[in-house]
């Protein structure tokens, strides 16, 4: 830890400009790919602005429970797919994966298709469990 200090003591411009562009990525990527909702957030979305649920896991993960009508399209397959989203342009679209990394990309790639008003949800389904949330089980 010492010579850690040392480094910086010593490579102080080096190190700055390590944590500004550390720092200038981190806040690219949020930008990059869009807004973030909470839990109860989603669900004032769904219940009043008819919000429709993208689901990126894989079918397995789906099946074992997901958010009440949402869209199963696994994120390696979301750009073939993604005729299946043309009927809901017009709507908010809550991006929702395990627990909140994939949604990251499958937003990107909706925004760059012209998609506007899409949201990843924080934590992803894991979050949702955690706020005993309901879930529909195949």
């Amino acid at each position: 830890m010492a010579q850690f200090i040392e480094f910086i003591g010593n490579h102080w411009m080096l190190s700055t400009l390590w944590v500004l562009t550390f720092g200038a990525i981190i806040v690219y990527q949020q930008r990059k790919a869009g807004s973030t909702v909470g839990p109860q957030q989603a669900v004032m979305l769904i219940n009043r602005s008819d919000a429709v649920v993208v689901d990126v896991r894989e079918k397995k993960e789906f099946e074992a429970g997901h958010i009440v009508d949402a869209v199963n399209i696994p994120l390696v397959k979301l750009k073939q797919r993604m005729s299946e989203l043309k009927k809901h342009k017009d709507k908010p679209i809550i991006v929702v994966c395990k627990i909140g990394q994939q949604s990251s990309e499958a937003s990107t790639t909706l925004k760059a298709e012209g998609y506007e008003n899409v949201f990843r949800l924080t934590g992803g389904i894991s979050e949702w469990k955690a706020q005993s949330l309901p879930l529909v089980q195949n």
